[in-house]
């Protein structure tokens, strides 16, 4: 199951969203990670998907408003993807991506997008897989759009 979150089920993705941050070089901080998420969800400054099993949290995705000034609207970029590795290759990812997707277009967003390392290829071919299309590469990042 994915589901929206709100400020009161944090708990739901703290310590993926700490394994997230260990898993780009960040050293494990619960108590930071728990501060992050409050604090953007409590300002409305992000949204949060997280993905169930048996009422497990197994994976989220975070997404941050992008302003588009010449299409005069709210976009998304979907700034955090993590799947537990032991739930890897289940499609939770797939899953979480559209669920973040149909919100986006729902809230009458143009565009999704989202960056990933050069060197990332399992995530690169799951995006392209469902549609994202590369852009041009910029400091060592791929950003990767799709229409909603």
């Amino acid at each position: 199951m994915i589901k929206q979150i709100t400020l009161t089920e944090s708990h739901l993705v703290v310590a993926l969203f700490d394994q997230y941050r260990v898993f780009y070089k960040q050293s494990s901080d619960i108590a930071l990670a728990k501060a992050f998420i409050d604090t953007r969800l409590a300002n409305n400054e992000s949204v949060i998907f997280v993905a169930l099993s048996d009422d497990i949290p197994v994976g989220f995705t975070q997404l941050y408003p992008k302003y588009s000034s010449m299409r005069a609207s709210k976009n998304w970029i979907l700034n955090d993807l993590f799947v537990a590795p032991a739930y890897r290759k289940q499609g939770i990812g797939e899953r979480l991506i559209k669920a973040a997707m149909c919100f986006a277009e729902q809230q009458g967003a143009t565009f999704v997008q989202l960056e990933t390392a050069v060197d990332n290829y399992t995530a690169q071919s799951l995006y392209e897989a469902i549609g994202f299309v590369k852009q041009e590469p910029d400091a060592g990042f791929l950003v990767y759009r799709i229409s909603v």
